[in-house]
């Protein structure tokens, strides 16, 4: 009698979840509910819960995530805590989270949820601290067989140690299908200490106040490199071509840089490891995009690219520095680039000059590329300031 008493309350419990699932599904969107919210996490055992934290990404041996800490939470009873070591322990050097339906769903099943009507997400962060950056939140973007319809991207954000709500602008976007309910993603080079941040209360809602966001002009100077940890960097040096394994890069050398904490290292050996005798580096968006994401960046109010550069001993040749070039589904709008350049030992300012070019749309936003001909014994380069004007 009592066994049987137990279940029948484990039922009438599970009911409303149940009833909402099958409403849900019955519906096939958000909008047909008339829902007014959507959630992802209120507390660890909120029964309107939905997606998994099960797409760890990059360097995901640097993270632990706690779904349930007590610590401080935004409201409830529990908040998500994120440390993340910043130790590069898969070589990647970032390392990120996404909530998937069903859990490790990478675009390979159907899952999901039609989101059709919500027209933001919102949530609240805060730092352990303070001044830890997330490079970025995001929602959908998932690709595969069964990919998500829309791609949706907010940051860098720094974060304060106190918690701060943040909005996600999803209006006029096809939220038909998304597997990727949130996600974010951490650097360390914005964070080479690591990181400890808490999250809490992401939903999506059904705002009808909030109005599409254009494409946005990125402003100037639009930086690729400042300093190490700034924030005003954007792309990453991810595209290594021709003979990689020929190449290393401290991007946060204290060699003398230019201006600033740090600068840029580069070093070539010049061994040929893959037998193409040249090798480059490009600065891409997102990291490893070679055309098949849709990230660029409208650089349109951009006339040039400058850069500092030396050589450790003056008279190293890099064939070209350029900027876009990188093709694909998702191409680069144009290209340009200054070179052969014979570096100087000292620092020198070059320019790339971008009057007349296509700029509304750059992947690669920064790339060099060297031989064995011109470099039969390798060479050390350096380079600082990188950006748009």
């Amino acid at each position: 009698m009592k066994k049987l008493l137990v279940v029948l309350a484990a039922l009438l419990l599970a009911m409303p979840v149940c009833a909402l699932a099958e409403d849900y599904a019955a519906s096939g969107s958000a909008a047909k509910t008339q829902l007014k919210e959507f959630v992802v996490y209120t507390d660890k055992n909120a029964r309107d819960n939905h997606y998994i934290p099960s797409g760890w990404m990059g360097d995901y041996g640097d993270i632990k995530l706690n779904d349930q800490s007590a610590d401080n939470p935004q409201a409830g009873t529990t908040s998500i805590e994120i440390n993340y070591s910043g130790k590069k322990t898969q070589n990647q050097g970032w390392a990120g989270v996404y909530w998937q339906n069903p859990a490790n769903n990478w675009g390979t099943k159907k899952g999901g949820f039609d989101l059709t009507g919500m027209t933001k997400v919102t949530f609240w962060a805060r730092g352990a601290k303070g001044g830890e950056v997330i490079q970025k939140f995001i929602v959908g973007g998932i690709k595969g067989t069964y990919a998500d319809t829309a791609t949706v991207e907010m940051g860098p954000i720094e974060l304060t140690d106190t918690w701060k709500q943040y909005t996600i602008n999803l209006a006029g976007k096809d939220l038909s299908s998304i597997i990727g309910g949130f996600g974010f993603v951490v650097n360390a080079d914005t964070n080479p200490d690591g990181a400890r941040f808490y999250i809490d209360n992401i939903k999506f809602e059904a705002d009808p106040t909030v109005k599409p966001e254009g494409k946005k002009q990125e402003g100037m100077p639009f930086y690729v490199y400042a300093d190490k940890r700034s924030m005003n960097n954007h792309f990453i040096p991810s595209g290594w071509m021709g003979d990689y394994g020929d190449i290393k890069i401290d991007t946060a050398s204290s060699d003398d840089p230019y201006l600033g904490d740090t600068c840029l290292k580069i070093v070539y050996s010049g061994k040929a490891s893959q037998g193409a005798r040249w090798a480059g580096i490009y600065w891409q968006n997102p990291a490893n995009n070679w055309g098949n994401v849709d990230a660029g960046f409208d650089l349109s109010k951009a006339t040039k690219v400058t850069f500092w550069a030396r050589g450790a001993n003056g008279g190293e040749r890099i064939e070209e520095f350029k900027i876009g070039g990188i093709m694909g589904e998702f191409s680069d709008s144009d290209t340009a680039g200054v070179g052969p350049v014979i570096l100087n030992k000292e620092w020198t300012q070059y320019t790339i000059d971008l009057k007349g070019k296509d700029l509304s749309y750059i992947i690669g936003g920064f790339c060099w590329a060297t031989n064995l001909d011109a470099n039969p014994e390798g060479c050390t380069f350096y380079l600082d300031e990188i950006k748009y004007e």
